[in-house]
């Protein structure tokens, strides 16, 4: 296929350009003029082309579309430290807001389990169509996921979890074990009599030890923020921060910092406490400071589908428009470690490509297309 005569917003330039992208083989083959022939070309003339947008955090195929017990697999009550536990075992391609989300432009997600878990297991990146989800799945694990604050206080007061400390002692105690199960692993090398006992757990854990996959800590208040950038240098580990509802009231500590932020859910009323700070100003307060900035929807508690009307929300408190389109395309694309595929549009990179009529973060602008792999979704 190729898409004539569009507005391209790659999100590598800031300035939009008119060209032609041809998709061939599921990826974006060329960006230019005179590209050749095709049997199918689709006309974007007067129309403003997009890569796929993408959110970093989201329960999405996992908090199910219908409600009740069934309809939610993403949080294990049973035990708060579950390391060994994979989203894509519980993940569902075929629930109806999966189908939503593509429909509304959002061709690639982060998903996994929820936060009621001080330590959750590891995350899944997923394209927004098929019916299986192996085929779904083009990055597994993305992370490890854990969580700070109020969530594991309030599922595990009743078993020993009853304070921020509490929770993080959780985390810690899991990656000390790690620590020395790992090293005794490698002490034994080939010697299988000398191996520790198989520690299912221990296990899950090796790869964040060996910076293979961050910490995707949650944290909302600012305390709980600078608690996970504590661990993760107290352990030497790779990480982002998941949330940062309070990001903006500590936005200087953390532009002293290196890790990535997925700031929201922001279009939600303050159910808990830690959330009395929130506001839309955080994710243009962080990214001006220099901190790499995703806006997310964490689905379902904003639908899916929303996700670029929340960055229109961030862009009316005060965000940069740029920066605002970079948070829910490249940036997350970034975050969840997969902008060799996804995220802009340039050649070589998997065919997701929105055209719009209008700028999709006003919320009257018309999506007319939706591509994702070169298959043709809306």
């Amino acid at each position: 296929m190729i898409i004539k005569n569009g507005m391209i917003h790659d999100c590598v330039s800031r300035e939009p350009y008119r060209a032609d992208i041809l998709l061939r083989d599921g990826k974006i083959a060329a960006i230019g003029h005179d590209l050749g022939d095709d049997p199918e070309v689709y006309d974007a003339s007067g129309k403003h082309v997009y890569p796929g947008f993408i959110d970093a955090h989201a329960h999405l195929g996992l908090d199910g579309y219908g409600i009740g017990f069934e309809g939610a697999d993403y949080n294990e009550p049973g035990d708060i430290c579950t390391p060994q536990l994979r989203a894509i075992d519980s993940y569902n391609p075929l629930d109806p807001s999966v189908r939503k989300a593509a429909e509304g432009g959002i061709t690639t997600v982060a998903t996994g389990q929820g936060s009621a878990n001080a330590i959750g297991g590891t995350w899944i990146a997923v394209k927004t169509y098929g019916v299986c989800a192996d085929d779904a799945v083009i990055k597994d694990p993305v992370a490890m996921k854990c969580a700070l604050g109020e969530n594991p206080k309030r599922a595990y007061r009743e078993k020993g979890n009853a304070s921020r400390m509490s929770t993080a002692s959780v985390i810690r105690n899991m990656l000390f074990r790690a620590k020395e199960y790992l090293a005794k692993k490698e002490a034994a090398g080939d010697d299988i009599s000398k191996m520790p006992a198989f520690d299912y757990k221990c296990e899950a854990m090796i790869p964040v030890l060996k910076k293979e996959i961050p910490l995707k800590i949650h944290a909302h208040q600012a305390n709980d923020i600078l608690t996970a950038v504590r661990l993760a240098r107290e352990f030497d580990l790779k990480m982002t921060l998941e949330h940062v509802t309070e990001g903006h009231l500590i936005a200087d500590k953390l532009a002293e910092t290196d890790y990535m932020m997925a700031v929201g859910p922001s279009l939600t009323h303050a159910t808990k406490f830690e959330l009395q700070n929130k506001s839309w100003t955080t994710p243009g307060v962080l990214a001006a400071k220099g901190c790499h900035v995703s806006i997310i929807t964490d689905s379902p508690v904003i639908p899916q589908e929303y996700l670029p009307l929340c960055a229109g929300l961030a862009v009316k408190a005060g965000m940069d428009p740029f920066e605002a389109l970079k948070a829910i395309t490249i940036n997350p694309a970034e975050h969840i470690g997969i902008a060799d595929r996804v995220g802009t549009l340039e050649a070589g990179k998997d065919a997701d490509v929105l055209v719009y009529e209008g700028d999709p973060l006003d919320s009257m602008s018309t999506l007319h297309l939706v591509m994702i792999d070169g298959k043709r979704i809306k």
